[in-house]
This record gives C-alpha cells, sequence and structure tokens, in this order.
C-alpha cells in the first residue's frame, strides 16, 4: 500500500508535522527508534504504523525525522529499499544543518529532495515552515505545499539562507517562551497570580505579532504607537534597552546560526 506521508523519527518535531499532516490526509504511516512511540502517536492520529523499511518502501512523500549526527545511519540501513524502488517519491528532511546534496548522498543516490525548517507551533497549524527542493517537479511541490497547509506558514527560500531562517523561525519559539515566561514573572512579582500573568503574556505576544503580520507596520513605528510620552510603556522600554535587551536577541540568532552550520560541516 502506498502511503501519501511517511515519517521515520516520530519525536517531538516529527509528532508536530504529522499532528499538522493528519489535518489535510489519513494515508499516513509512522516509525521511530522506539516503536511504542509511533504506535501511539498513529493511533491517536489514524495512521498506520511499521519499520523505517516498511515506511521507506511504501511512501510518497518521505520524511526524515531523525537528528542530524543519526541521519546517516538511518538512510544507509534503507538505501537498498529506496535504490529497489520503481515508483516516485520525494524525500523530506528536516535535520538542521544537512545540505541537500548531503542527504542525497547519505541515501545514496539523487533522489528528489525538499529540505524543511519547521517549528514546534506547526502542531496547531500556526507554525513558520521554511523551505528549498533539488529534482521536484513543481506539481510534486504543489502536493507537498497542500499536505502541508495545516501546519502554518509555508515560504521558499535559496537553499543558502534556510540556515539563516532556521536559527529564527525554527530556534525561535525557545526565545519566545523565555520571554513569556519572564514576563509572567515580572506579573507576578506585582501581585498577579502565576495563571492569570502567563495567560496575560502568552496572548500579549500572539496578538502583537498577529498586528505586526496583518498591519505590515514596522515594529517599531507599532512600538512607538504604544509608547506615551513620559508613559508607563516607555519606562519600560528603557529598562529593556539598559539590559541589552535588542542585542542579546540578536547574538541568540547569531549563535544559533553559527551552531547549525557547525551541524552539517560534522556530517561531511
Amino acid at each position: 500500500m502506498e502511503y501519501t506521508f511517511g515519517l521515520i523519527g516520530s519525536g517531538n518535531m516529527g509528532g508536530a508535522i504529522a499532528h499538522a499532516v493528519s489535518q489535510t490526509t489519513k494515508a499516513g504511516i509512522l516509525a521511530d527508534h522506539n516503536p511504542q512511540r509511533a504506535q501511539s502517536l498513529a493511533e491517536e492520529l489514524g495512521f498506520a504504523h511499521g519499520t523505517n523499511e516498511v515506511v521507506a518502501q511504501n511512501s510518497q512523500y518521505l520524511f526524515l525525522g531523525v537528528k542530524p549526527h543519526l541521519m546517516g545511519a538511518m538512510l544507509a540501513d534503507i538505501q537498498s529499499v529506496l535504490a529497489a524502488r520503481q515508483d516516485a517519491f520525494v524525500l523530506v528532511t528536516m535535520a538542521a544543518g544537512l545540505a541537500i546534496e548531503q542527504i542525497q548522498r547519505m541515501a545514496g543516490g539523487p533522489y528528489p529532495v525538499i529540505r524543511i525548517m519547521p517549528n514546534t507551533p506547526v502542531s496547531l497549524g500556526a507554525g513558520m515552515i521554511l523551505y528549498c527542493a533539488d529534482g521536484v517537479a513543481q506539481e510534486d511541490l504543489d502536493a507537498f505545499c497542500t499536505l502541508m497547509a495545516g501546519a502554518g506558514r509555508l515560504d521558499v527560500l535559496p537553499e543558502s539562507l534556510i540556515d539563516a531562517g532556521c536559527a529564527i523561525s525554527g530556534c525561535g519559539p525557545a526565545y519566545v517562551y523565555l520571554f513569556i515566561e519572564a514576563l509572567a514573572d515580572g506579573g507576578v512579582a506585582c501581585g498577579l497570580p502565576r495563571d492569570k500573568a502567563m495567560t496575560y503574556a502568552a496572548q500579549t505576544l500572539m496578538g502583537a505579532a498577529e498586528l505586526v503580520l496583518e498591519s505590515g507596520s514596522h515594529p517599531g513605528a507599532l512600538k512607538d504607537a504604544v509608547c506615551s510620552p513620559g508613559g508607563s510603556t516607555i519606562q519600560g522600554v528603557r529598562a529593556l534597552e539598559m539590559g541589552g535587551f535588542r542585542s542579546t536577541a540578536m547574538e541568540a540568532v547569531l549563535a544559533a546560526y553559527e551552531k547549525t552550520r557547525e551541524l552539517g560541516k560534522k556530517e561531511d
């Protein structure tokens, strides 16, 4: 049986992708080094489950959800399965730092590859998915985008910029969670109950982000609109600037980018 969606590696990111794809197809099959985890997720989403070899043999879009340092060994194990296939298939890699050419070399052939950099909010349909491709027909790319429609916003990038984009959208949720936690801690310090402070912080970030996307206004202009002369907000902004808030955020992106580049070099 051929499945539209196949996934090898049902961990956090793979699981998030599976949740998103389950909104557009039930023709899916999952595998994982922990078979119980794949089975549990498959039963939750209405997918089939099996071994890596079964998934590799029967998936039209074969998502590779393993860590970069495990990718070579996993692909080596299924090389013969891929080589024996007579039907068309597309490899979809989400391994940070690994270029398409490296994936093709590990897989044992110049197979069509889509490289994606998703983030965990894809599980709620609110993700940011960057992608590039090699050897993939336009109709297959269109079908891939349809398959991923439940994941969130997709954007095509040259492969040379994928690592830079990942340092923002792929790693960025962790920075945002830290900021939400810090805002909530500040609210608790002011006397708010923890649950209310957390809700206020999270909803505020979500609403502010939506306003940036929908209005098209520069964040600086939106910030200025909140900062009344002599008011409370500008004093809070002043405190953030004293702590090097913007510089620290920039350094976080650069540090993540440099680490991602290192991951790719290690697998050469």
